[in-house]
């Protein structure tokens, strides 16, 4: 099962939920960590510490903003040795456990920060901490610093994290090393040259838990974009290890297959020939910002024997400066019998979302069959 803990603000593209997230901070869960620190923290003011969270703007900030603004004002209430309040930290924590707040719970994803903030001159106290940390509340974008700045001897720390027995420790070695984590700091040097996290990778690629195995997924879809010939050296080194190992590979080469590259097509068996398109139709020509593009085709497999067929179509979105940008969507992926007509039926949304501009006027909308693009047909969208 996919851990819960991925389910966080990274992951939502709701409007409304986006509109609602930064009130995971609020005045009742400040009372509630209040009471938790205070039964820890002798000196703990825990009144005085809501109000100074209140100071100023607080209403005016967004999410990220009062994440960080209360990572700051807990630290004023910390003692000022930092092994002290890492040590206070984990007290903290249990107490929480014990109050019933759950583990992954995003509002205290401030406790990475203030590793993060204040712990980057002590490499030792906090990479302990990373370990305790992640166990309640996900690091992965805490420790991007610790790698830029100490290198190798993060990335060693981080090979010992993925021989943990806890398989968030696990994915945090997998997780927090990608070259290209989304919503955090890039790590160029890993992007020019990953060699060095590769052995994290070989640790977890049978990995008994799901979550750990998608992060090395996710992982090698990074590495792909910058360097493609050491996931395609790995994709067959790894073949037929396992069911999980192949599943890995598969979701790791995603960028591959959907560019449609003829080596890791060949991976899979992927090829076109007599595979047949045809009655290739785009049901709305004129699409309403805001309705669906609707369309079908036929296909046909054309050879004597079965063929697994990798199906997806392709938008060519136009783009504010006039250009089209192609984005590739997959349908399925399957095996047809010879002489096996299938109509296949799909709705693209051009409702308004938050991650995506649409621009009236011309686009484009193909079918790929195994990597190979068909015909490219015209659809105009208008306001």
């Amino acid at each position: 099962m996919k851990d819960r803990r991925t389910l966080n603000i990274f992951e939502v593209h709701s409007n409304k939920i986006m509109g609602l997230i930064k009130d995971i901070y609020s005045l009742s869960f400040y009372e509630k960590f209040g009471q938790a620190v205070a039964e820890v923290h002798i000196s703990f003011n825990k009144q005085k510490f809501i109000e100074t969270i209140y100071e100023g703007d607080f209403a005016q900030k967004e999410w990220k903003e009062r994440m960080k603004h209360t990572t700051i004002v807990f630290h004023r209430f910390m003692p000022e040795s930092f092994p002290e309040a890492v040590s206070l930290i984990d007290k903290i924590i249990e107490n929480l456990k014990k109050n019933s707040f759950t583990d992954g719970n995003l509002a205290f994803i401030f406790f990475a920060d203030y590793i993060e903030m204040y712990g980057l001159e002590d490499f030792e106290t906090s990479t302990k901490a990373f370990v305790s940390i992640t166990q309640f509340i996900s690091c992965e974008f805490a420790v991007r610093p610790f790698i830029l700045k100490y290198k190798e001897k993060m990335i060693a720390e981080m090979i010992k994290w993925s021989l943990h027995e806890n398989h968030h420790v696990r994915r945090l070695a997998s997780e927090g090393s990608r070259p290209r984590l989304p919503w955090a700091m890039a790590i160029p040097f890993l992007k020019k040259d990953p060699s060095s996290i590769l052995p994290i990778l070989e640790n977890l690629k049978k990995d008994p838990s799901e979550y750990v195995r998608r992060s090395v997924a996710n992982n090698l879809n990074d590495i792909v974009k910058d360097n493609p010939k050491i996931v395609l050296k790995i994709a067959s080194r790894w073949k037929d290890h396992s069911k999980e190992t192949d599943a890995i590979i598969k979701h790791g080469c995603r960028t591959l297959l959907k560019q449609g590259h003829p080596e890791i097509l060949s991976h899979y068996g992927l090829e076109s020939t007599n595979i047949e398109l045809s009655s290739f139709e785009i049901k709305t020509p004129i699409v309403k910002i805001g309705d669906y593009l609707q369309f079908y085709f036929h296909l046909n497999n054309k050879n004597e024997e079965p063929k697994t067929v990798r199906l997806e179509y392709a938008v060519h979105y136009k783009k504010a400066k006039g250009h089209l940008a192609k984005k590739v969507f997959k349908i399925s992926e399957k095996i047809y019998h010879p002489n096996q007509l299938t109509k296949i039926e799909r709705n693209q949304s051009f409702k308004l979302i938050t991650t995506r501009v649409f621009h009236t006027g011309i686009h484009q909308l193909s079918i790929i069959i195994n990597g190979t693009e068909s015909e490219v047909l015209d659809f105009e969208l208008i306001n």
